[in-house]
């Protein structure tokens, strides 16, 4: 049987396309201002952890084609029911929120958008209230949280991805689950704390205009 598929060849294009313009702009097809903000805000502060600005790109630039090649496959139908429960669960703060919500509330299982809600919700308030309230950051604890959503990723794209995306995710999550850059990031430094602020500022926001 012949297993040419225009419609797999349209994917794998979309992917391959999305993938080569990893940049801010065409991340914004999948993210709001204020997730773009908070996204602008952590290449900022990866670059004064690592003092490397090639490294800080590179972060950052697979964190996008992550970001991109998600919404590719959420778009395009392409997670089955389990896979689709992972995408959602592991939906992060500065990833595409506004994605999910809009195509969940227009056809998507009430059941699914809570549990994701949940998630999300739990996850965000988790790291604004390490910032705000003294003395409650525990890095192992946001460091846990981080690798359980690298492993929901993982998973999630397994059937759909190449190894080197694989590789990306684990690029991403390692240094942002890293618990001396979370020490750091969390500390007493002026410098990170003004990170921060603007980080959890960004994430406040989402979670008062409800896309959290």
């Amino acid at each position: 049987m012949d297993s040419f598929s225009t419609k797999s060849l349209a994917l794998q294009a979309q992917k391959k396309l999305m993938s080569k313009m990893a940049t801010k702009s065409v991340a914004n097809l999948f993210i709001d201002d204020t997730s773009s903000e908070v996204l602008d805000e952590l290449y900022r502060v990866t670059k004064e952890y690592t003092r490397n600005r090639k490294e800080s790109q590179k972060i950052i630039k697979n964190l996008i084609k992550m970001v991109v090649k998600l919404g590719v496959l959420y778009r395009n139908n392409q997670f089955n029911t389990e896979e689709l429960i992972l995408v959602e669960n592991f939906s992060f703060y500065f990833y595409f929120p506004l994605l999910l919500q809009s195509e969940l509330e227009s056809d998507g299982p009430t059941s699914l958008l809570s549990s994701r809600r949940k998630k999300v919700h739990t996850l965000a308030m988790t790291a604004v209230s390490f910032h705000q309230i003294e003395f409650t950051f525990d890095r192992r604890v946001m460091s846990a949280i981080l690798n359980d959503c690298r492993e929901l990723l993982h998973q999630a794209i397994k059937r759909h991805l190449t190894a080197k995306s694989h590789s990306r995710v684990n690029h991403v999550f390692n240094h942002f689950a890293d618990c001396d850059f979370l020490a750091a990031l969390y500390g007493p430094s002026e410098v990170y704390r003004a990170h921060l602020q603007r980080i959890c500022n960004g994430v406040n926001k989402m979670l008062d205009e409800g896309n959290l």
